[in-house]
């Protein structure tokens, strides 16, 4: 299935979805290894490491872009889709070289779903249906 968005950070990526179905901050909501350490968040313990994170949007401090940052620098987060992105989780995105597409209907995704993020034309396709 293809699923048609708007392409905010280039790059193109495959690998396994991890998905959030609330709004997200980076700032005290993962740890430096990728880790969901947000008490209040629906993937609570769960990692992104290797992971293609989807959710609905960030919230949160500014600082998020540079946690983004941290976590593709060190190889953990390797995309992003959101169905509405906002400029904290885009400039994370855009400075640490992720894939980011946004505008798409994440509720087609499922978590453990094998899935390639375009960030050059704006699309996510879902491989194992």
């Amino acid at each position: 299935m293809e699923l048609k968005g708007r392409a905010i950070s280039k790059g193109i990526v495959e690998g396994i979805a991890i998905v959030s179905k609330k709004p997200f901050s980076f700032l005290g909501g993962v740890d430096e290894e990728g880790n969901i350490i947000d008490k209040e968040s629906d993937i609570y313990g769960q990692s992104l490491k290797g992971k293609i994170f989807v959710f609905p949007y960030g919230r949160g401090s500014t600082v998020g872009s540079y946690v983004i940052y941290g976590l593709a620098k060190r190889g953990i987060l390797k995309g992003i889709v959101n169905k509405e992105c906002e400029p904290i989780v885009a400039t994370g995105a855009i400075l640490g070289g992720i894939p980011l597409v946004d505008k798409v209907d994440i509720e087609k995704i499922k978590t453990g779903d094998r899935i390639v993020v375009d960030g050059n034309k704006g699309i996510v396709r879902i491989l194992d249906e």
